[in-house]
Parts: structure tokens; sequence; C-alpha cells
């Protein structure tokens, strides 16, 4: 399915039952979709009360005491019956189908410009290479005064606010004005804004002189085939092995992860299949000649693995094509299709259910919570139970003998640990607080590193008095660490220090890097990888 059909099919679960859809907007939405042929909906099986919810509609429009905004009611209504069709199915307001499209599509009209909010000014932490803002002149760094006429240094505005101050409709102007090195500009920068697009591959390079490492966000328009072009740059480079990272991947397209997992067989292969109760059985093959198709394949996973890159996982699992490593995937398995309305909104709907090559079901088992209409009160209380074990979990073996199993998610073949420290409330309170950026940008901006990004990534190490400075600085902000605690998060939070330092000096490239220094994910991989140590005898 490709962009313009109007129902592009994408795996993230989410969606099932268009009749309810007819039963909130009643004949008002039939006429509305007559009119757009690229919807599929018709009004199948209508019952005698059929419209009773456009006809309450109708009646709190002509009756009620006040007046009420018909939109909002409609919307409250759609999003009640949708939400309780099953986890995953959604309906979306304009604006936030909008913003899923330029999330799965990877681009939008602004400026290519990131920054965090320190102490109510605007910091400049990231600029887009090639983009308007880089064009314009605006550096990392810079704190943004005010756009155009408005004025947002040291004043609380929220992110999307200061987001459509900046976005727009390519080709028009928009004023910055910018404080640098504690020098106050006189002029603005005048940034022009054009189409910016993001790549979901967050980054790509030779981990090892002949290990490539790829790690993907999430599986938008465009990923396949940047893709397929960082496979050959890595090959150029050397690599003969490959570790993706598909760790909190939630998923997207699901004809993109089919066309990517296609890369790595190089023949045709059944990579998925597809059936639900109205949506019969359909298989997806590989294209064949994929473009790594002989090296060693090792694929990160972790609980936010889910969807679309847990069918990339499970077909390559299942062919015995890669060595799976992490923890068990999130186990969404059902397959949502996408309607689009005439003002913008959308249901994202389930229609059917994915299968592995094997025919494995890895989705979790859910609950519904709402089936006794009658009592209200608890109706939104915990709508969706998720099991976290594996449900009626069913054996399949490969071609080579491995055992895998159904239900649940992915289990990788190679289990690695959970750091407990990264599941305490104390790490999750200080990640949250966001007092980690505000101390690296409080205290490591004042001048350029002495290093080199390639020295930086192998030579940084954040040290043991700065580590210490920082425990103060959580205290004089009332978060206590104690002595045991602060031992047990020292190489956790020295490695998130160090990554937005680098991340800030050298690009989102450097933040995934100097992570995976110390990833224990990542160093069993490579430990999978690197060739044997040829033992020499001397005669």
């Amino acid at each position: 399915m490709q962009k313009g059909t109007g129902r592009n099919i994408f795996v993230a679960a989410t969606y099932a039952a268009t009749l309810l859809l007819g039963l909130i907007l009643g004949q008002n939405y039939v006429d509305q979709q007559s009119n757009n042929p690229g919807s599929s909906l018709v009004p199948i099986g209508l019952s005698d009360n059929s419209y009773k919810i456009q006809q309450v509609l109708d009646l709190l429009s002509n009756t009620y005491v006040d007046s009420l905004n018909l939109d909002s009611l409609q919307n409250g209504a759609i999003n009640h019956i949708v939400a309780h069709l099953d986890p995953y199915s959604s309906y979306l307001l304009p604006n936030e189908s909008k913003a899923q499209s330029e999330a799965l599509e990877g681009t939008f009209e602004g400026i290519g410009l990131e920054f965090f909010n320190l102490h109510d000014t605007l910091m400049v932490v990231g600029v887009i290479g090639g983009g308007p803002a880089e064009k314009a002149g605006l550096k990392v760094g810079d704190r943004i005064l005010r756009i155009d006429s408005t004025y947002v240094s040291g004043r609380k505005i929220a992110q999307n606010t200061v987001d459509k101050m900046v976005r727009g409709k390519k080709g028009s102007t928009v004023a910055i004005y910018v404080a640098r090195d504690n020098d106050i500009k006189k002029e603005p920068f005048k940034v022009i804004r054009d189409q910016i697009n993001v790549s979901s591959i967050d980054v790509s390079y030779l981990i090892k002189p002949t290990i490539g490492y790829v790690r993907i966000r999430r599986f938008g328009l465009k990923t396949a085939e940047d893709f397929k072009a960082t496979i050959k740059e890595l090959k150029k480079q050397g690599a003969q092995s490959l570790i993706l990272d598909l760790r909190d991947n939630g998923g997207g397209y699901f004809h993109i992860a089919i066309r990517l997992a296609s890369e790595f067989f190089k023949d045709r292969k059944m990579l998925v299949y597809t059936e639900g109760a109205h949506e019969n059985k359909r298989e997806y093959y590989s294209e064949g000649e994929g473009e790594y198709t002989d090296g060693k394949l090792v694929v990160l996973i972790n609980d936010g693995t889910a969807s679309a890159s847990e069918i990339v996982a499970g077909a390559v699992q299942d062919w015995d094509r890669a060595t799976v490593v992490g923890q068990r995937s999130y186990g969404k398995g059902i397959v949502q299709e996408q309607f689009d309305f005439l003002d913008g909104s959308r249901v994202n709907l389930s229609i059917s259910r994915y299968y592995t090559p094997l025919g494995r079901s890895i989705q979790k088992k859910y609950t519904a919570n709402w089936s006794n209409m009658i009592d209200y009160a608890s109706m939104y209380r915990g709508l969706w139970l998720l099991d976290t074990t594996f449900a009626n979990a069913q054996v399949y073996k490969t071609l080579a003998g491995r055992e895998l199993f159904s239900g649940g998610g992915i289990d990788p073949d190679i289990k690695i640990s959970v750091d407990s420290n990264t599941l305490s409330l104390l790490y999750q309170e200080i990640v949250k607080s966001s007092y980690l950026e505000q101390f690296v940008y409080e205290r490591f901006t004042k001048q350029l590193p002495a290093y080199s990004i390639e020295n930086f990534i192998q030579g940084y190490h954040l040290p043991q008095a700065e580590y210490d400075k920082f425990i103060l600085y959580l205290k004089d902000r009332d978060i206590i660490v104690n002595e045991r605690r602060s031992k047990d998060l020292l190489k956790l939070i020295q490695s998130d220090i160090e990554a937005i330092v680098g991340r800030y000096y050298f690009g989102r490239e450097a933040y995934f890097k100097v992570k995976n220094r110390r990833d224990e994910y990542v160093r069993r991989a490579i430990e999978l990888l690197m060739p044997p140590v040829k033992n020499t005898v001397e005669t």
C-alpha cells in the first residue's frame, strides 16, 4: 500500500468495527463518505437502532438547556466507542492525525531547529544540517529571545505553541531574534521555511572494523529505501556482519516493514501473513535479491519493540536468518488501517491479525473491561488489561530445529537481563525531571570541547567530581540520592550525561554512539559477530 491510497495499512495494532462508526455519525457520516471514493466504509446491516446516537446528538442540539459544541460531542462519542474496541484502536483529531502522518512520513514544513527550555529561555540544542535554520546562520547554543513579534524569553511557553510559531507554509519567512555568547543580536535571522526531512534511522556506522550497526526508530515512508542505501554504504566501508537495533521501535507502516525484511533474503520467502473476521488470509513475500542476504545478522529487541518491528524480528527468526538478542518484545500483533475523514480527523482501526512465517501469533492477550455497560462509573478505569506472560504459548520449530513460541511477543534467542536501575522510581524521576539536560546545558556548553568527534566518542568520560556535583544538583532540587543509590546509578547517569554532551556538540548520531559504549545488548551482539581468534603456533 502506498501513500495516496487513503488507506495505508500499518502495524502498530489498532482498530476494528466499521459498523460502529456508522452508528455514531448516522446518515450524515454516510453522506460524507459517499463523496470520498477512497473510503470503503458502507452502512452494512444497520438495525432499527442504528441511528440512535445521531438522534441523541440531534436531541441535545435542539433541546438541551445550554448551547453545545456539536463537534466536541461527536468527537467524544467516536472516541468513546473506538477506544473500547481493543487496546489500540483510536480516534485522532485533525492535529493528532497530522502529527502522526508527519512522524511516519518523516517530513514537515518548518525550519529544522531543536530547542530546550532552559529556565524559560529557548536554547538551540540541535540544527538540521542543510536545513533552513542552518542556512540562515542559526547555531547550537543560541538563545531565542523573540519569534517575529512575540517575545519568548523569560516566559513559560508550551513547546506546541513554539512549534506553531516556527512551522508554517514552505517559502514563508520567520524572524528569529537571538542572543549568542551573551551578545544580543540586533538584527533577526530571517529563516525561509522549507520541507524538512527527518530520517527514521537514528544512527548507522561501523561499530567494529567488520561490523555495521543500524538503529531504526520507526518504520516510516522512506525507511526501507534509506536502509538499503545505508547497507550499501556500510558494505563499502567493510561491514561483513550487521547489528540491527529495533529497541523501542514502536512500529509504523506494515508494507515498509515487509520491504525492509526483504533485504535479508536472496530468494522468495513468506515474511508474514494476515487474517481477520472480514479479511481473507493474505501472504506477503520477500522480493528476492535483498541487499544484505549472506552476512551474519543480530537483531536487538526489548519490551518497546512492537508491531512492524516485531514483523521483521519474527521473519528473520523463523527463517533462522538472524540471532535475536534482548528482552521479550511488546506483543502487538494486530494490523491496522487508517480511515480519514474530510475534516482531517482519522480512525485507526484494527482489521486483522498478523502471523509470522511459522504461523505464530505474537499478540499479547488483552481483556476488555466494559462488558457491563450499566456500570458507567468503572467504564474508564483501566479499559484494557494486558497480559505480561505468554498466553496459550504454542511451540514451533524452525528448519534448523530451534524452538520458538507464540503469544505475548517475540522471545529472543539470547536474553539480556534488565538493568534494575533503569526501572527504579528514582531514576525514572530523574529522567522525567529533565535535570540531566539542564545540568549539561548549564555546565558543559560554555566552550567547545578539545576533542574531535572520534576522540570524544572513544575517550570522553564524565569525571567522578562532575557526577558528584550532579548529585548535589539534584539535592538542591529536592531529589535526594543517598550514597548507596549514588553508587548504583553511577555508570548509568555517567553514560546519560556523556551522551547528551555528545549530542549537543556533535549531533544526534553521537548520542547513540556514546550510549553504545556501555550497552550490554550491543556488547553481546559484537561478541556473537566477531570472527573467532585464530590460535597460531610457532615452529
